[in-house]
């Protein structure tokens, strides 16, 4: 199906009007005057590299009271209707009950996202509802959708992701703060049922069979996989307009890149052409205005490239320097993993684009590199790399950790560094320990969700469930942390509950490490060429949150890198906009086979 002509409109006018003076920009459209190679991004933009965001109507169950009997209203309406399709025969009653609500439910399919992928979920009560905390709460199976407002009327799409689990509360939200108590997220709780695909859309002037040809070529010179042990190229010419396009296992968290790498690979160039304008990049590599872009068009141009790159990396400009190895990591060349470190460790602005690319790498002085990184002091250099880690090969034995409940990983890293509890409230639900033996400080009470009580004394911790008709249970463990958070999870308790068990621990003073969360290097910083500063000097304190550059100079405004985009910019931009902005629901589609988790939930 050809994209409409109407979107191809916006996305080239987009395209023509995302530039800015004060910005660092590595737009493979940057102007080279002593170059006359076509480039990819001369025929064509990018399409796919927006969010799309899906929506559904949902229950949630199990909360302490604070539920609420929803007002009749369309979603209320179709609420029902699911909740009889898959078996819930007394549906109006169990909507009555203080332990239940409606909530409206959304993602955000990132570009490229496959089938099977996990996303975030953001959950929230509907303005006027009578649910005062979703905290404790559990979240039914829902089937999620992208809608649509034509011409004054909501038009559903078809069924393209499912999403369930415990929910968990920003812990700001107190008693006193009913709107951050009515919102929560379920972390990794949404599964994509369909891939979304990306693609190069032809420019109107340049609409033709054979140019849609020439950029599929082009990309497949330079960009190939494997699929069952064949060589595939990425790209797929569909017509005339759109060449649709695979991502490349090694940008697999860092689309928006491969999508600028992709734009600015040459049509078609003779072994002298090429020559002769590696010669031009060199010398725009080597001057930090230009680096940025030059490295990108290197790193377009393939193992070819890599000699020039390798220049950038001797560099006495730090700048030049980092450019140059970050093009080199997407090239897997392992003279990246050392300047790639060091810009890491001592410039915020430079952290996130070199973690990530560390990551892309399949060579050994890369994860030796990232390893490193773990013994720091900053908590986001530490976790950054942490994740890079995980990111690059998730079997891995320093990062692999254990599933705990099949709701969460736990992590221990044997890491020289100050001893550091870090939890995730995006991306993944995970707990990472840095430092073996980690403890709490007795005597404490400490509460886990509405059920479950730890009372620590002396060496020893009981954690108790007390659960009206039913019988009590109870674990005994030492003070080690890791242990605690076995034996709640073993007696019911969720990820939500942990992270609130931790965050009490540390307000009452029984946490004797520090306790982090989402502790992840942020994009858009600034970077002060005339500064010499480290990181460890503009973090003064680590636990007070991440670093910041202290320069007005360059923005880095290279595209955030997924592993490090948490998608809470995109989750508070829509939720300013307030719940009632959204279009109702519109009505599921037909389901199958009714799901049987609603009705053991139910039970």
């Amino acid at each position: 199906m050809r994209p409409a002509h109407g979107l191809i409109a916006i996305l080239l006018a987009v395209s023509s009007s995302c530039s800015g003076p004060f910005i660092r920009s590595q737009s493979p459209e940057a102007t080279d005057e002593a170059s006359r190679t076509k480039l990819v991004g001369d025929l064509a933009v990018s399409f796919g590299l927006h969010p799309v965001k899906v929506e559904g109507v949902a229950l949630v169950t199990n909360l302490p009271g604070t539920g609420s009997d929803p007002d009749p209203s369309s979603a209320r309406d179709e609420l029902v209707s699911e909740m009889k399709s898959n078996g819930v025969v007394n549906a109006n009653q169990v909507l009555s009950s203080t332990s239940t609500s409606l909530v409206l439910v959304r993602g955000f399919l990132r570009p490229g996202i496959q089938k099977g992928d996990r996303f975030d979920i953001e959950v929230r009560v509907p303005s006027r509802s009578g649910t005062t905390s979703l905290q404790g709460g559990w979240l039914m199976q829902t089937r999620l959708q992208e809608l649509a407002v034509l011409q004054g009327s909501v038009r559903e799409g078809s069924l393209v992701a499912l999403a369930q689990g415990a929910l968990l509360v920003d812990p700001s939200a107190g008693k006193d703060n009913s709107v951050a108590a009515g919102r929560a997220r379920v972390l990794g709780g949404g599964v994509a049922l369909k891939s979304r695909p990306l693609a190069l859309v032809l420019k109107p002037d340049h609409r033709s069979v054979a140019a849609s040809a020439h950029v599929g070529s082009a990309v497949n010179r330079r960009f190939h996989t494997f699929q069952v042990g064949l060589k595939q190229g990425v790209a797929n010419p569909k017509d005339d307009q759109h060449v649709e396009l695979i991502v490349h296992p090694r940008y697999k968290d860092n689309v928006e890149r491969y999508m600028q790498v992709v734009r600015a690979i040459p049509i078609r160039e003779s072994a002298a052409q090429q020559v002769a304008r590696l010669g031009v990049l060199e010398r725009q590599l080597l001057d930090p205005i230009t680096s940025a872009a030059a490295a990108l068009r290197l790193e377009a141009i393939g193992k070819e490239a890599i000699p020039v790159l390798l220049k950038g990396t001797k560099s006495p400009d730090q700048e030049v320097k980092f450019y140059a190895a970050e093009g080199l990591a997407y090239l897997d060349s392992s003279e990246a993993a050392a300047p790639l470190a060091e810009a890491a460790r001592d410039v915020p602005a430079f952290r996130a684009y070199a973690l990530a690319a560390l990551s892309a790498m399949d060579d050994f002085a890369a994860s030796e590199a990232l390893r490193g990184l773990l013994d720091l002091p900053s908590n986001e250099t530490r976790y950054g790399a942490f994740r890079a880690l995980w990111a690059m090969n998730p079997k891995d034995a320093l990062v692999r950790g254990e599933m705990l409940g099949d709701q969460f990983s736990v992590h221990t890293i044997d890491s020289m560094g100050p001893p550091l509890v870090h939890v995730t409230r995006s991306y993944r639900p995970e707990v990472v320990f840095f430092g073996q033996d980690q403890r709490i400080v007795t005597p404490f009470v400490l509460e886990a969700g509405k059920d479950i009580i730890l009372t620590g004394k002396d060496d020893r911790v009981t954690v108790s469930r007390f659960v009206a008709n039913e019988p009590d249970q109870k674990r005994v463990v030492s003070t080690r942390i890791d242990e605690c958070i076995r034996a709640i999870v073993e007696l019911g308790g969720t990820y939500p509950d942990v992270v609130a068990v931790l965050q009490q621990a540390k307000s009452k003073d029984v946490l004797a490490s520090r306790l982090a969360m989402d502790a992840v290097p942020s994009g858009g910083r600034s970077y002060d060429r005339g500064s010499s500063e480290s990181s460890e000097d503009a973090e003064a304190d680590p636990e007070e949150g991440p670093a910041r550059d202290k320069g007005r100079g360059v923005i880095v405004a290279n595209p955030l890198p997924g592993l490090f985009d948490s998608g809470r910019k995109t989750f508070d931009k829509a939720s300013d906009e307030g719940a009632d902005s959204s279009p109702p629901p519109a009505k599921p589609a037909k389901k199958a086979h009714a799901d049987r988790s609603w009705l053991g939930r139910m039970k």
